[in-house]
């Protein structure tokens, strides 16, 4: 049943599922799948600032030093770009080409989570489906944090009308409670496990408990118009964020976003640090992102009232009130 409601809800042509119990498992099937479709092409491209998770695969897929040092070499054959380039990664398919190292796949994420929110330009997404067109690779969307609605469509390729060869779903998959995820693709890629369906297996993925629970997501997200809701909430929090940094300049670079996936980009690492406890102290918990500190993001349940998204502004004015007096006081 979850099944068949992702081929329907998803775009065109993913009408088929793997599940599995999180992000990085979904990953990590989604780049298995990729390197099966076409033995002749095992190169995979990423992005820089891009997260994908911390399991081997998606860790070789994912950019931050930091993160992959430690662990010595990482995957063969998985190379990485600056995001929302699109000169960039047609280099990088030619030169791939050119010493025989084709490239099977591009994985990305459609707006950058861990990265600061990064989004790309109206051109980007759709580019690199065409790009991945000409040269025979398949395009791997990681919707685990973009997806279910969280910018304002159910899956964020949706705003570029773009529809990928595989797509990665976790987090609000399970309903943020649940241990769920999937890996969804079209019957093209999932065909080279037909006569197989061993070479990749789960032991907890696909449990009942766990479809029950994002069968119920999607119930929700649907009968409340929660993606269209994050669209109408995301825009009101953002004219109000914005209004809060006027005059802050010095400290706040950027407030960006879309729908509720929203992000404030410091002057450095240390002033969202303190800013974030400034927040906590008048009530409102915000999040670091792993891979760049500067940013510091809002994500609010998609159900947040109005007088609570203006809290959430009005907070932010005076937590920046409070930081620019200790910063002339010191």
């Amino acid at each position: 049943m979850l099944a068949k409601t992702l081929s329907m809800l998803a775009p065109p042509g993913l009408d088929f599922a793997f599940f599995c119990n999180s992000g990085t498992e979904a990953v990590e099937g989604a780049l298995k799948l990729a390197r099966i479709f076409d033995p002749k092409k095992q190169t995979i491209v990423a992005a820089t600032k891009g997260f994908h998770g911390k399991s081997y695969g998606s860790l070789s897929a994912s950019a931050k030093a930091e993160f992959r040092r430690p662990f010595g070499p990482m995957l063969p054959n998985i190379e990485h770009v600056p995001f929302n380039n699109l000169d960039a990664l047609r280099r990088m398919f030619a030169t791939c080409s050119a010493v025989g190292e084709d490239v099977g796949a591009v994985i990305l994420e459609p707006i950058q989570g861990e990265g600061g929110v990064n989004i790309p330009s109206d051109a980007y997404l759709p580019g690199v489906r065409k790009l991945c067109d000409e040269f025979g690779a398949l395009l791997i969307l990681d919707e685990v944090q973009t997806g279910m609605g969280r910018t304002g469509k159910m899956f964020c390729c949706d705003h570029w009308g773009v529809a990928p060869d595989i797509m990665c779903l976790a987090k609000a998959f399970g309903g943020g409670i649940m241990p769920a995820g999937a890996v969804i693709g079209t019957k093209a890629v999932f065909s080279r496990i037909f006569k197989n369906p061993f070479l990749h297996t789960t032991t907890f993925g696909g449990n009942p408990l766990a479809c029950a629970a994002a069968l119920a997501t999607i119930n929700v997200l649907i009968e409340e118009n929660l993606p269209e809701r994050a669209a109408v909430m995301g825009k009101r929090m953002l004219a109000g964020l914005r209004e809060a940094i006027e005059g802050y300049e010095d400290i706040v670079v950027e407030v960006r976003g879309k729908g509720l996936m929203i992000a404030l980009e410091f002057v450095d690492d240390r002033t969202g640090f303190d800013l974030g406890k400034l927040m906590l102290e008048r009530g409102v918990l915000v999040s670091g992102t792993l891979v760049n500190a500067r940013v510091v993001r809002i994500e609010p349940p998609l159900t947040i009232e109005e007088s609570q998204a203006d809290y959430v502004c009005e907070a932010l004015g005076q937590s920046l009130r409070s930081m620019k007096q200790a910063l002339e006081v010191g």
